[in-house]
């Protein structure tokens, strides 16, 4: 996700599993539909995970050069980032650009 600022773009990294997280964690399933429009695999249960994340800015090296593979929607995504902003002070984050 990438968050705009003045002083240059702040990108999070959540990760995404195939192991079925423990009910504690703070995570989602993504259903077929949404894996298919990120361009994962479809055939494998996978979860994005909101309570570690990694941080970089502007125009990060993780992100490769080349067009993304796909992007979750809106409707998906967005009710999801704002569970993990009321929820953000528990989560560990882990800043790249520091």
């Amino acid at each position: 996700m990438r968050i705009p600022r003045p002083d240059g773009d702040l990108v999070l990294f959540f990760p995404i599993a195939t192991k079925q997280p423990e009910a504690s964690r703070s995570a989602a399933e993504v259903p077929a539909i949404e894996k298919r429009r990120a361009g994962l695999d479809a055939d494998r249960r996978l979860w994005i995970i909101f309570d570690e994340f990694n941080t970089d800015i502007g125009n990060s090296f993780y992100l490769e050069p080349e067009p993304p593979l796909g992007r979750f929607s809106k409707a998906f995504f967005l009710p999801l980032l704002r569970e993990f902003i009321s929820r953000r002070k528990p989560a560990r984050e882990v800043s790249r650009f520091r």
